[in-house]
């Protein structure tokens, strides 16, 4: 996760960037979890039974979990990108950090189901960026950030005055 602290000049642009990995022992679990799968399947056998499921299952383990860590969060040359989404700022109306409580509310209580959501359950805070864009549907997004005030910040500055 890279965080650009100092303030931009004016006409340069404003950096943010951080990837949504997972906790480390997540890869420990899953791959554990694989492996004791793997062992389960193997029970003793001999030739190919001996050594396919681990040939199978660790590296489908290892590639489902990277796949799970590859989001990246940005705010460069005037987008909030996530993942392949690009949303220019000047459609920006308010970013609101938000807490895992907060979070919870957003996507639980207070829900739409037009909004854009890339939520990751093992980072607890996140940000809501409403929109102001008559030709969307979308009223708002809510995208996972592990530094959520940093994100706002940079959306807001990246805006410009409102």
């Amino acid at each position: 996760m890279s965080v650009s602290p100092s303030p931009a000049p004016a006409n340069a642009a404003v950096q943010y960037s951080e990837k949504l990995r997972l906790p480390w022992w997540y890869a420990l679990a899953g791959l554990a979890v694989a492996a004791l799968l793997a062992t389960e399947v193997w029970l003793g056998g001999a030739g190919v039974r001996a050594w396919l499921p681990f040939a199978v299952l660790l590296p489908a383990t290892a590639a489902g979990l990277w796949w799970l860590g590859r989001i990246r969060v940005a705010v460069r040359d005037g987008e909030l990108l996530v993942d392949d989404a690009r949303l220019p700022v000047r459609f920006v109306a308010d970013v609101v950090p938000l807490d895992a409580a907060g979070r919870r509310e957003v996507l639980g209580v207070g829900a739409d189901p037009l909004a854009f959501v890339v939520q990751r359950p093992w980072i607890g805070g996140a940000v809501q960026v409403v929109l102001d864009d008559p030709a969307d549907p979308t009223p708002f997004w809510v995208v996972s950030s592990r530094h959520p005030v940093a994100l706002a910040e940079a959306v807001l500055r990246a805006r410009g005055p409102a």
